[in-house]
């Protein structure tokens, strides 16, 4: 082989291996996201599509079976095609959908390695009850219902309109706060605990600390300069919303039942997590 053969051919993988490299890109968690966070073992890929086939099975038991946009697939009644135009144009429609990404839940990578409510409490209690093991890399999965910039003051101002549904006169319930920060060191784990335990006794006298079990948990995931938040229910009962610990505990226990309301959270102090879908 010549020389100017090799260095063709050099030429073609380096371009190959550029373009690829630019295709992998990934949605990176932004500020306004909502989704949920999901923990595993280290196993990301299989992580990932574990976390598809669950959220996937569960979403059409609460929101049915997901369904294409008519204005995508449909084919107007007045259009007078032959049956094999239809046909070849609805093809066409739903595989553009498809590309689109026009699906339910999507991937987003969280920045962090490793790494909403209504569903995700779905999921635990029904795992909880038939104690049947459908994941096996997936650890820990939290509803994150808001993000916001993860600087003190602005986390302050978010909270003070985020924790009404669950604790504004006239709600109220117990409650404790789970934080756990990742790559990230202006935010003290401390101070951020004080001042949303601040807002929610501010916002009712009534709202107590429970740090045995709680009614509501409110969890504050930081990672890089995004806080992710949630209020979630059964914090304790579910073994910290992990999946794994769940499917081991003892049958003879209870789930509580959820609210007639979307209104179902719980709090806590410490706990891992790293990778979002939503």
């Amino acid at each position: 082989m010549s020389s100017e053969e090799q260095k063709g051919k050099k030429r073609c993988k380096a371009q190959f291996c550029g373009n690829t490299k630019r295709q992998k890109r990934h949605r990176e968690l932004e500020v306004g996201m909502q989704g949920i966070l999901i923990t595993c073992n280290m196993n990301e890929r299989k992580c990932v599509g574990e976390a598809y086939n669950l959220l996937n099975e569960y979403g059409d038991q609460v929101y049915g079976p997901e369904k294409l946009n008519e204005t995508d697939i449909g084919l107007s009644e007045s259009e007078e095609e032959d049956a094999e135009a239809a046909l070849k144009k609805e093809v066409d429609q739903i595989r553009t959908s498809v590309e689109k990404n026009l699906r339910r839940f999507q991937s987003v990578e969280s920045g962090a390695n490793n790494v909403p409510e209504k569903l995700v409490h779905h999921i635990l209690k029904d795992v909880y009850t038939t104690k049947k093991k459908n994941t096996r890399v997936i650890l820990r999965m939290l509803p994150v219902s808001a993000t916001c910039k993860a600087f003190p003051e602005d986390l302050k101002k978010y909270a003070e309109k985020f924790l009404e549904p669950w604790f504004k006169v006239p709600n109220k319930g117990t409650f404790q706060i789970a934080y756990k920060a990742r790559n990230n060191n202006h935010m003290n784990r401390d101070d951020i605990i004080k001042d949303l335990a601040g807002i929610v006794s501010s916002l009712n006298a009534e709202n107590k600390v429970d740090l045995s079990n709680p009614e509501y948990t409110v969890i504050v995931e930081i990672i890089k300069n995004i806080c992710c938040l949630s209020v979630v229910k059964d914090y304790t009962l579910f073994r910290k919303y992990n999946l794994q610990e769940v499917i081991k505990s003892n049958r003879e226990e209870k789930p509580q039942q959820p609210k007639k309301e979307d209104n179902e959270e719980n709090y806590e102090t410490t706990d891992n997590q790293n990778t979002l879908k939503g």
